[in-house]
């Protein structure tokens, strides 16, 4: 039996750094570049000896980053013990799949543990991918003298492998060990490893149908399980407990996310202080998971663009860090900005909505103005509007952007205060350029800021020309696109079916 599940990358469009702290609310967009995990036995069967081990055979491999890892799993006291000579861990899945067996051996009666050491029995063999979508191609395109667009990513075949970065950049000593677009690969990746590991084992049952998927009914308890498991094993593996924005995103898809209180996972924490692995997953899985979470998606017709300017990722850690300084230092005006950025925050969703409202409640005039101002400079989009109800679809799209053009100032302002390029000048220059063209609605840095990557909202068919715009800026926009979608089955192993739609696709001359 093979079980292949996959979850998405996340951007983070309004909530950066406040989403650290309950009750401020953030808006999370999950997208179309995905990570999977496949899982199978190692051994077709269980020998009769075998059941006088004590330990199960994990294998894991990551064809990207040419590595495969041997462990052995022990049945008793659930911890893995790598057997290769791999230097390079990968903490993010290792404490998944600890996570995962404990979650079962928490939750199955005798019956099932029986079943359950039978599966275990024969091995696990774990393979990971990751959409190209996750990391960065530039110098790859740049060598093979290709123009920095998306046409050029588009050749590159799926699952490349993945460069590192280049030891003499910036001293060597703040990029990531992968060049990153900063989608969440981590969590995206320990996400899909803990849902095909759950429905393996048969914790959960995920529906491979997506239209069941985000209905609150049948596996929304087992779509919990995986949120849980997969928060507490991210958190573990990163060795603090972040707000679970992107894993959350990963399990649920697009939402307005408010987090869970941190001393839930204070029982996660304990585990590495020695209490059984099995008795911590009972008390997360029984714990107050107090976070917040609405269903949220852009209004129709409306397109996230995504944008990678080139300089390897910011380290998101050491900026959080430094506007935590900020705020110990000066209390009072730290307050001041978080609260206008909150609420900034909040009536940017309120105007999204509003425009979802109007699109469903007014097809026509809604389509008609996002047509007309696809093709106008914002300072335009209000010529010629009679018609109340397009009036009033174009106020909404100008109050929207006024409001995005506010969030990015108190950003601009937190960044200055603490010392922190969280909109570099660089990207205020682009994101200006890019919010005063034809048919776009907004743009911003996501997340925490920095050098990492750049969002615009479009309309229609103005992706095109946003597009070239930022290649001749010399940034390049990346095939990303919002699906609202979280986690969820595939029917197979995702490198099989992109050969057979790239065969489909070559054009004979």
């Amino acid at each position: 039996m093979e079980v292949v599940a996959s979850a998405p990358g996340k951007v983070l469009m309004t909530g950066g750094y406040l989403i650290l702290e309950r009750p401020n609310a953030g808006i999370v967009l999950s997208t179309n570049a995905r990570f999977y995990a496949i899982v199978k036995p190692i051994h077709e069967d269980v020998k009769p000896e075998s059941w006088a081990w004590s330990w199960t055979d994990v294998k894991l491999t990551s064809p990207q980053l040419s590595r495969e890892s041997m462990y052995k799993l022990s049945q008793k006291h659930l911890t893995l013990q790598c057997v290769s000579s791999s230097e390079s861990r990968n903490p993010f899945v290792e404490n998944a799949i600890q996570y995962t067996v404990a979650a079962a051996h928490a939750t199955f009666d005798k019956n099932k543990k029986e079943a359950l050491d039978k599966v275990l029995l024969q091995g696990l063999d774990i393979t990971i991918l990751g959409c190209n979508d996750f990391y960065s191609y530039r110098n790859q395109i740049e060598a093979l003298g290709l123009p920095l667009t998306p046409e050029a990513l588009a050749t590159l075949p799926p699952f490349t492998s993945i460069t590192f970065n280049s030891e003499e950049s910036n001293g060597g000593n703040c990029k990531p060990e992968v060049a990153k677009t900063g989608l969440g690969s981590s969590a995206a990746m320990t996400t899909a490893v803990v849902a095909a590991l759950l429905h393996y084992l048969g914790v959960v049952n995920l529906s491979t149908s997506s239209a069941d998927q985000h209905q609150e009914n049948k596996n929304s308890t087992d779509l919990d399980i995986v949120h849980m498991i997969a928060q507490s094993a991210h958190c573990i593996a990163q060795g603090k407990v972040g707000s679970g924005f992107d894993v959350s995103s990963a399990v649920y898809g697009s939402q307005r996310y408010v987090r869970f209180s941190p001393e839930v996972l204070s029982a996660a924490q304990a585990a590495v202080k020695g209490m059984p692995l099995e008795e911590v997953i009972g008390n997360i899985l029984n714990g107050k998971w107090d976070h917040d979470r609405t269903e949220f998606s852009l209004p129709p017709l409306m397109t996230l663009l995504l944008g990678e300017p080139g300089t390897g990722g910011s380290s998101t850690p050491s900026m959080v860090g430094a506007v935590k300084k900020w705020q110990k230092a000066d209390p009072e005006n730290s307050q001041e900005t978080w609260r206008k950025l909150a609420d900034a925050n909040s009536e940017l969703e309120i105007q999204l909505n509003m425009l979802r409202k109007l699109a469903k409640e007014h097809w026509d005039a809604y389509k008609c103005v996002i047509d007309n101002c696809s093709r106008l400079k914002p300072a335009k989009w209000m010529e010629g509007v009679t018609e109340p109800i397009k009036a009033e679809v174009v106020k909404v799209l100008l109050k929207a952007r006024e409001v995005m053009l506010e969030i990015r100032n108190h950003m601009r302002t937190m960044g200055e205060a603490a010392g922190v390029p969280i909109e570099p000048e660089s990207q205020t220059k682009l994101l200006d350029a890019t919010m005063n063209m034809e048919g776009v609605l907004l743009a911003g840095v996501p997340g925490a800021g920095g050098f990492d990557a750049v969002f615009a909202v479009t309309f229609g068919d103005s992706s095109r020309n946003v597009t070239n715009a930022w290649s001749s800026h010399n940034v390049l926009a990346l095939l990303v696109r919002e699906d609202p979608q979280g986690v969820c089955l595939e029917s197979g192993d995702p490198r099989c079916r992109e050969i057979t739609s790239a065969v489909s696709s070559v054009n004979i001359k």
